[in-house]
């Protein structure tokens, strides 16, 4: 084995947010008046969500991807010219949304311990159902990002896991075969089902935020506690 794959909400990072939250709404619109938008929070969150579904029900994939960015960009577009002409004002919205919705974000126990031991002996890559303009921001504030050289991000794709071609995509970035890696995941569903289907032995950090079972898949190896991935892969070293 050469290269250890992993998702990361749920998996390496803890994470709570309510993005239906009247408060998001609230300071976005207060936010927007300073750009000449007056619009009631209520008007905000319905056309921040009309245009999520929207975009998602354009989309011709199976498992449709939004970019946050681009959402908020038509959000301005069908308000103010003027506001939209700002190019930066789409990325301020997108993270002051994301801000304003967080609850709580920390890593889950011994991620940075555990990783920390792996960077020197295997390629270490991230596949993740995330907004990129989210995701490396979170990651660089709780330390995580140094460990990782190649991120595959589904909002940059327009598709979501359990896709096999983020997969594809990550194994391309490290010039790896499906059989020299592990891909380390939370979801029954997107993160074992899509590694499967990319031929990539998977494996399930089984929490109590974990996923239920999905019918007839099931992960090559199970963990309970992130710590045991180093037990695991020793292991599998010395099976070879």
């Amino acid at each position: 084995m050469k290269g250890i794959l992993f998702d990361v909400y749920g998996t390496l990072i803890e994470i709570e947010t309510d993005e239906h939250w009247e408060e998001v709404y609230r300071t976005i619109a207060h936010y927007l008046t300073y750009e000449g938008i007056y619009m009631h929070r209520f008007e905000v969150r319905d056309l921040y969500f009309q245009i999520v579904q929207q975009r998602l029900d354009a989309s011709r994939e199976e498992y449709p991807e939004v970019d946050q960015v681009a959402v908020w960009g038509e959000f301005l577009s069908r308000r103010s010219a003027a506001a939209t002409a700002q190019t930066r004002l789409p990325l301020f919205l997108a993270c002051l949304h994301r801000g304003v919705a967080r609850k709580r974000l920390r890593t889950n126990q011994n991620v940075t311990r555990v990783l920390e031991a792996l960077r020197h002996r295997y390629i270490l890559g991230i596949v993740s159902d995330a907004q990129a303009v989210y995701v490396r921001s979170e990651m660089q504030a709780l330390g995580l990002l140094p460990f990782f050289d190649h991120l595959v991000i589904s909002s940059e794709y327009g598709f979501r896991k359990p896709d096999r071609r983020l997969f594809e995509s990550a194994l391309q970035k490290i010039s790896l075969q499906p059989d020299e890696v592990l891909f380390v995941g939370n979801d029954t569903f997107r993160d074992i089902v899509g590694g499967r289907r990319a031929g990539i032995k998977t494996v399930l950090l089984r929490t109590d935020r974990a996923t239920g079972e999905h019918q007839d898949v099931y992960p090559d190896f199970v963990i309970h506690d992130f710590e045991e991935l180093l037990a695991l892969v020793g292991s599998a070293e010395e099976c070879r």
